[in-house]
C-alpha cells in the first residue's frame, strides 16, 4: 500500500510525518526548513509511494483562519503544482503543537531537550497524522 504523509508546514520550520506502508503507523519522518519544503518532497516522491498528503490547516480557537494561513496556503497551492498526483487533504492542527511539547514532557525529555522546536514540529505532524488514521478507521 501507498504510504500517507503529514506536513506541518511553518514560517521557519516544516515537520514531517509518514505512515508505514500498511497505514496503520504514524511516524515523524524529519523537520526541515520550510523553504526546502517541495525540493525534500520532490526527492521523497521519487523513492517512496505516497498517495495522500495531509496539509494541517491553522485555526484560531474561535474557528477562523490563524495569522499564519496566507503563508500556508501558498505552500498549499505551489504543492498541487508541483505534484497534481498527490491527492491533499487538509486537516485541522489546533493544539498539536501544545500536544507535542506535552507528548516530549510525558516521555521524559529534559528541559533543554524539549527546547528543540524542530522536534516539537515534528511530533506535531505525527499526531496530526495518526488522529487522521485513527478517524478513518473508525468510520
Amino acid at each position: 500500500m501507498p504510504r500517507i504523509l503529514s506536513i506541518d508546514y511553518g514560517i521557519k520550520r516544516t515537520g514531517i510525518a509518514v505512515t508505514d506502508d500498511l497505514q496503520i503507523i504514524a511516524s515523524g519522518l524529519t523537520t526541515i526548513p520550510s523553504e526546502t519544503a517541495i525540493s525534500f518532497l520532490k526527492d521523497y516522491f521519487s523513492k517512496e509511494n505516497v498517495i495522500k498528503v495531509l496539509i494541517g490547516e491553522p485555526k484560531q480557537m474561535n474557528g477562523q483562519p490563524s495569522e499564519s494561513t496566507e503563508v500556508i496556503e501558498k505552500f498549499v497551492s505551489k504543492f498541487k503544482t508541483e505534484f497534481p498526483e498527490i491527492k491533499v487533504e487538509r486537516s485541522d492542527e489546533r493544539f498539536t503543537s501544545k500536544m507535542a511539547f506535552q507528548t516530549m514532557i510525558d516521555s521524559g525529555l529534559k528541559k533543554n531537550q524539549r527546547k528543540n522546536k524542530a522536534l516539537v514540529d515534528e511530533i506535531a505532524a505525527t499526531i496530526m497524522l495518526q488522529d487522521y488514521l485513527l478517524r478513518k478507521s473508525i468510520c
